[in-house]
């Protein structure tokens, strides 16, 4: 049997780090269009309006959260704590998931799946970005939830349950 505990206390840092930083991109791109849009009134739709605001809020979301759960998982990895637990983590990932869904799905419907910038000119390059920066963060996210999910199966198989952590 394959120990995967140690490639879990290496993934672990590394998954959270790259939804960080992936995070902190989309921040950035929709706090920028909201900031324009709020001073200029020149978005394409109040539904790209609308949905790049959603992005930022979900953007906040995973930043402050994953620094959280990073933050917890290197203090308390091999102590063992709730907020470590697969179900902790699950819960966490399950909600960013379906907030990245919703994102990335909604701006891209907003777009048309995406803007052809010879056609539109106003902030068509950091929509387009945006766009694909949320799918991004969203197969990320998955990434990290499904290995989430196969702990939580192992965590039950050996007894503890899903309030068993992710490293045993």
């Amino acid at each position: 049997m394959v120990d995967y505990d140690k490639h879990i206390r290496r993934g672990h840092p590394i998954v959270f780090t790259l939804i960080i930083v992936f995070g902190i991109i989309e921040i950035a791109i929709s706090g920028w269009l909201v900031g324009m849009y709020n001073r200029h009134h020149n978005y394409l739709s109040t539904s790209v309006r609308d949905r790049t605001r959603y992005i930022l809020f979900t953007s906040a979301w995973t930043v402050f959260l994953s620094l959280f759960y990073l933050a917890l998982f290197w203090h308390s990895s091999s102590a063992g704590s709730v907020l470590t637990s697969v179900l902790s983590h699950g819960t966490f990932l399950f909600m960013t998931w379906v907030f990245w869904l919703a994102a990335a799905a909604s701006i891209t419907a907003a777009l048309s799946g995406g803007l052809d910038c010879s056609l539109h000119y106003v902030y068509c390059g950091q929509l387009n970005a945006m766009e694909a920066f949320a799918w991004i963060e969203w197969v990320t996210v998955m990434f990290a939830l499904v290995v989430v999910v196969f702990r939580g199966i192992a965590a039950s198989r050996r007894g503890d349950g899903l309030r068993g952590q992710l490293v045993a």
